[in-house]
């Protein structure tokens, strides 16, 4: 999975109209942000599969990805939230939106999600094994997440309308890159290529800044302030 998380992260816009929509960027992508840098690290382990769909094999990726690991991980962010926004409705759905990942990983993945840190079972639907299935699903999700946003904001000068537009068409074309393009030369060019989704969770911030709430967001407001 990877543009499906951006839309569910944009499709939270309405329930936690007060936090940025660069926060729901970070906790819907947080484990595969978390990922790389593990990976660098050398704490969890990826090899190159040529001729796999994707052309990956996650061979060890017990802190970022097993499930009990990601229910601590969606715990802390949105206890961290809280602490931080002092927003209860907001805190609830950036953990959820931290485990929201690993439910979107379970439909694509082979069984090699594990369920505990220390090993034990390993679970996946394995969709990736129908790429095109797999792909227009998680176009459907993103879309769909798209026009959730743009219902609920509505552009606050160029920059909320252009940057929105931009974002959403480089994260489209990352994923038919992903599906259609050549595999990654290394382990080490996927570890860097994944810290770059940085830049996103920059961008999504900045473009939120640029959008207000519209009607229906500012009807969102009011019931979370009730």
């Amino acid at each position: 999975m990877f543009i499906a998380h951006f839309g569910v992260a944009l499709a939270a816009k309405p329930l936690a109209p007060r936090a940025s929509l660069g926060t729901l960027f970070l906790a819907a992508q947080f484990l595969d942000l978390l990922w790389p840098t593990l990976l660098m690290a050398g704490v969890e382990r990826v090899e190159l599969a040529p001729g796999a769909h994707p052309p990956l094999a996650f061979v060890h990726y017990p802190v970022s990805h097993s499930l009990l690991a990601v229910a601590g991980w969606a715990l802390a962010l949105g206890a961290t939230h809280f602490a931080w926004r002092r927003d209860a409705r907001a805190a609830v759905v950036v953990g959820a939106l931290v485990a929201s990942h690993w439910m979107l990983d379970l439909v694509v993945h082979a069984p090699d999600l594990p369920l505990l840190p220390a090993g034990g079972p390993r679970v996946g639907l394995g969709l990736w094994t129908m790429p095109i299935a797999a792909l227009a699903i998680e176009l459907a999700i993103f879309a769909a997440g798209l026009a959730v946003y743009v219902r609920a904001t509505r552009p606050a000068g160029r920059g909320g309308t252009a940057g929105l537009a931009g974002l959403a068409v480089f994260l489209g074309a990352i994923q038919l890159g992903n599906a259609f393009g050549p595999p990654p030369p290394s382990v080490a060019a996927v570890a860097w290529v994944g810290q770059a989704q940085w830049l996103l969770v920059l961008a999504a911030w900045w473009i939120d800044r640029h959008r207000v709430p519209s009607a229906a967001g500012a009807g969102a407001m009011r019931g979370a302030a009730a």
